[in-house]
């Protein structure tokens, strides 16, 4: 079972920022190990609302994501160097 890969506009925005050769490393690991399990390879983000956020780790910089059971989606959310997504 593959899961929707989808971006919000701010997320698709960063995304569009990073160099060509890191945008092809994310979209590779977006492709063959969050698509097929997106629980597998992440990390659950600590948070106090309802919404869980998910985190994953490619080279330096970081992909935080909502995954939606309900819709079989993982919506990426912030992309970004590590020092920086998560402020």
């Amino acid at each position: 079972m593959t899961w929707k890969i989808e971006f919000t506009k701010k997320a698709d925005k960063e995304f569009s920022k990073l160099t060509r050769d890191v945008q092809l490393s994310i979209r590779t690991y977006l492709r063959h190990k969050v698509q097929l399990n997106p629980r597998e390879h992440g990390k659950s983000l600590v948070s106090s609302g309802i919404i869980k956020l998910w985190r994953y780790r490619v080279q330096n910089y970081r992909i935080i994501c909502q995954i939606e059971d309900k819709k079989l989606s993982v919506l990426v959310v912030r992309v970004g160097k590590r020092d920086a997504v998560y402020k």
